[in-house]
């Protein structure tokens, strides 16, 4: 087992979204996480990744062994694309510049400023710095936003390779991917909070 999740209850503006969140998440799978816009689908990848505390409940994973890929991109403008994996690669202690640069068809961008990149191609070099973190657990949110099928299509094969390999992968997803029946989806909507009686004008501000 490389991550477990037992009892977890997390907040985004003081407001409780999730409690009782158990899973455990093997070697070679994935869990695709559903749900409506709202239902808690980034504070709960932002907990497993130690961004936010749970609540309460337990989560169990090396630190050491996630890479977290967020609603942002994560790239710095005033570098090439190939400066920005450089920058992750040297973060994370690794080297592997020449693969994530043709995983994801970004060679003949490599000295093109990240700022000067389409939504498309500021997704793919994100997503790109996956493979020059070495880790073995992946948290993406939403990673298909963006995306053109060409570029879903490469996606679902970068992680079907990762998960061949060993590895795993925590995704919510609106998209559906196809990862040869390695995942296991789970509906959030399950665990989500009951509501807290606020009008809808007063949980704009949470």
């Amino acid at each position: 087992m490389l991550l477990s999740v037992s009892d977890v209850s997390v907040s985004r503006g003081g407001r409780v979204l999730l409690e009782g969140v158990t899973f455990d998440l093997q070697a070679g799978r994935a869990i695709v996480l559903t749900g409506k816009n709202g239902i808690g689908k980034t504070s709960l990848l932002r907990t497993l990744a130690g961004l936010q505390d749970a609540n309460s409940g337990r989560v169990d994973v090396p630190q050491d062994t996630v890479v977290y890929s967020a609603h942002l991109d994560g790239i710095k403008y005033a570098l090439s694309v190939a400066e920005n994996l450089q920058f992750w690669g040297a973060v994370f202690g690794t080297s592997n510049l020449d693969v994530a640069l043709e995983t994801f068809e970004l060679e003949d961008l490599r000295d093109v400023m990240a700022g000067a990149l389409s939504a498309g191609q500021k997704r793919r070099l994100g997503l790109a710095r996956l493979l020059v973190t070495g880790r073995s657990i992946w948290l993406l949110d939403e990673p298909t936003v963006s995306l053109d099928l060409g570029s879903v299509k490469q996606l679902n094969k970068v992680l079907n390779d990762h998960l061949g390999a060993g590895g795993s992968a925590i995704i919510a997803t609106h998209t559906a991917l196809d990862l040869k029946g390695q995942e296991v989806t789970i509906d959030l909507g399950k665990f989500a909070a009951p509501k807290t009686g606020l009008a809808a004008s007063e949980e704009a501000f949470l």
